[in-house]
C-alpha cells in the first residue's frame, strides 16, 4: 500500500510539475472549448473502477486540453494569483494529511497554524489587533459572512437578535452601496436574506469610487439600524472609495462600515500604495482573497471582522457531539459557515512564511508597476485610449472611433483577436456606457517581457482590426 501511494503520489508530481513548466509556453486558451470537452468526456458511469493510476493519467490526458493557463504569466482575465509552488506543495500536504479543520482539539496543529495566519494577516494588512479573520472559500462568502456579523451587530443594538428570532418581525437595516460595487456583494446580500435589489445604491464617480456627499444625503434619510459598503478597489479601474469621509459620515449616524477589498486591500502591505486605503482602518469588516494578490492556491478568502462577539455569534454552530471549548479558545468553524472545511490557514501560512513582509509588499509593489507598463505601451498606439487612473494593477482600455456601438464592436474584435492568438489571455467589462478590454495583473509570474509580449499582440490585433 506504502509503495503504491508513493508511486501515484509521484506520478501526480510529475505531471504538475511538466505542467506548470510548460506554462509560458502558451498563455491565452484552453486548446478545446466548453462543448468540445463536455462530448469528449461523455460517457455511461463505469460499472466498475479501475486501478488509481490508471484513473489519474486518463483525468491528465482527457483534462489537460480544456485547461486554462490561469497560472500563467500572461492570463489578465481576471484578478487571479499564480498559486505560488509554495502555496500548492502546503496545500498538497493539505489534502494528504486530510483534517477536518472545523474545530481545534482534534486537529490542533491545523487550528493553531490558523490561529497564527490570522495574527499574520491583521499585521500585515494593518487592521485593528485582535480584529477576527475566518478563512473561507473567496470573497463572496467573505462578503456575506462580514455582513452577517454587521447584521447581527446593528440588529442587537437595535434590541433585536437575528441569529435566534430571524429576519421576520425583525427592524428594517437599511443598506447603502456604492453604485459600482462588485457583484459578489449583491450575491452575499442576497444570501443573508438582505436581497441584491433590496439597498441604496450611491452615485459613484468617473472611477467608481464613491461619492461622500452623496452617501452623507441617503444617510440622512435613514433613521433604523444600517450598513455601508464601501470598496477597496473597483473590479474595472481599481478605484478606492474616500474611507476617511465615508467612515466618518457612516460612523456619526451609527453605521456599521463594510469594506469589500478582494483584491485592493492588499495595497496596505506595500508603502509606496498604503495611501490608497487611508481611512479604511477605521471600518468595522472587511474582506480580501488569499488566491489573488497573495497567491495561496484555490480557494482563499479572509473575513475580517472587528467585532470578534459579533462575527462568532453570526457563525457559530453547536452540537453535543462536538468538542468541549476552553474560555478563550480560538475555534475555527466558529468564523465561517462550514463545520466541515479543509485547513486553509495552512497554505496562508506557509505563503507568508515564504514571502515575508517585504515580499508581499514587493509582489504588490511589482505588479503595479507592470500595470503602468502596460497602460503607457498601449496609451502609444493610435486609436487606444487607457479609460482609468491606473492607480494599481488594473487597466481598461477601449478602441476605435465614432459612437459607443462603434466603439464596442471594434474592442470585441481586438479581445477575440487576441484569445484566438494566444499570445495572452484578455477579457471585456462594460464601464460607464463603453465596452473595454479588461487586463488584470496578479501573477506572481509576470514580467517586463510577458507585458512587452502582450502589449505587442494587442496593438497587432487593433491594426488589424482597424486595417
Amino acid at each position: 500500500m506504502t509503495h503504491d501511494l508513493k508511486d501515484l503520489l509521484s506520478q501526480a508530481v510529475e505531471h504538475a510539475a511538466r505542467y506548470r513548466q510548460d506554462l509560458g509556453q502558451n498563455s491565452g486558451k484552453p486548446q478545446r472549448s466548453y462543448y468540445e470537452m463536455r462530448e469528449a468526456l461523455q460517457e455511461a458511469l463505469p460499472e466498475t473502477g479501475s486501478a488509481p493510476g490508471t484513473v489519474l493519467e486518463e483525468l491528465v490526458e482527457r483534462a489537460t486540453p480544456g485547461l486554462m493557463p490561469m497560472a500563467g504569466p500572461r492570463f489578465f482575465g481576471f484578478v487571479i494569483g499564480a498559486s505560488h509552488p509554495a502555496g500548492v506543495a502546503a496545500d498538497w500536504m493539505v489534502s494528504a494529511w486530510g483534517q477536518n479543520a472545523g474545530y481545534h482539539t482534534p486537529t490542533p496543529a491545523a487550528a493553531a497554524m490558523e490561529e497564527i495566519a490570522e495574527g499574520w494577516l491583521v499585521d500585515i494588512l494593518d487592521l485593528p489587533p485582535g480584529s477576527s479573520v475566518g478563512f473561507v472559500t473567496g470573497a463572496t462568502v467573505a462578503n456575506a459572512v462580514g455582513l452577517s456579523a454587521a447584521r447581527t451587530r446593528v440588529l442587537l443594538d437595535a434590541g433585536w437578535d437575528v441569529d435566534a428570532d430571524g429576519l421576520f418581525g425583525a427592524p428594517e437595516v437599511a443598506v447603502l452601496v456604492g453604485d459600482d460595487a462588485h457583484s459578489s456583494v449583491f450575491s452575499a446580500l442576497q444570501m443573508i436574506g438582505f436581497g441584491y435589489k433590496r439597498v441604496t445604491r450611491i452615485a459613484t464617480d468617473d472611477q467608481g469610487r464613491m461619492r461622500a456627499d452623496a452617501l452623507e444625503a441617503a444617510l440622512a434619510k435613514v433613521s433604523g439600524p444600517s450598513i455601508v459598503i464601501a470598496q477597496a478597489g473597483q473590479i474595472n479601474t481599481g478605484a478606492y472609495d474616500p474611507f476617511s469621509q465615508i467612515v466618518a459620515l457612516a460612523h456619526a449616524h451609527g453605521a456599521w462600515v463594510h469594506v469589500d477589498g478582494a483584491f485592493g486591500l492588499w495595497a496596505r502591505s506595500a508603502a509606496s500604495l498604503k495611501h490608497l486605503t487611508e481611512g479604511i482602518e477605521g471600518a468595522d469588516s472587511w474582506v480580501t482573497d488569499g488566491h489573488k494578490w497573495l497567491q495561496v492556491p484555490y480557494d482563499s478568502g479572509f473575513a475580517i471582522v472587528r467585532d470578534r462577539e459579533a462575527h462568532q455569534r453570526a457563525m457559530t454552530q453547536w452540537g453535543s457531539y462536538l468538542p468541549s471549548i476552553n474560555q478563550g479558545d480560538r475555534v475555527p468553524s466558529a468564523f465561517v459557515p462550514e463545520l466541515s472545511r479543509r485547513a486553509r490557514g495552512m497554505p496562508v501560512w506557509a505563503m507568508l512564511k515564504t514571502l515575508g513582509r517585504a515580499g508581499v509588499a514587493e509582489l504588490v509593489e511589482r505588479h503595479c508597476a507592470l500595470a503602468r507598463r502596460f497602460a503607457e505601451l498601449l496609451a502609444a498606439e493610435p486609436g487606444i485610449r487607457i479609460m482609468n487612473e491606473v492607480t494599481i494593477n488594473q487597466v481598461i482600455v477601449n478602441f476605435g472611433e465614432g459612437d459607443a456601438a462603434a466603439r464596442k464592436a471594434a474592442t470585441e474584435a481586438v479581445i477575440a483577436k487576441v484569445q484566438q492568438g494566444g499570445v495572452c489571455f484578455v477579457g471585456g467589462a462594460a464601464w460607464h456606457g463603453d465596452w473595454v478590454m479588461r487586463l488584470s495583473i496578479s501573477s506572481g509570474t509576470t514580467t517586463e517581457a510577458d507585458i512587452d509580449m502582450s502589449a505587442a499582440a494587442i496593438i497587432a490585433a487593433w491594426r488589424e482590426v482597424r486595417g
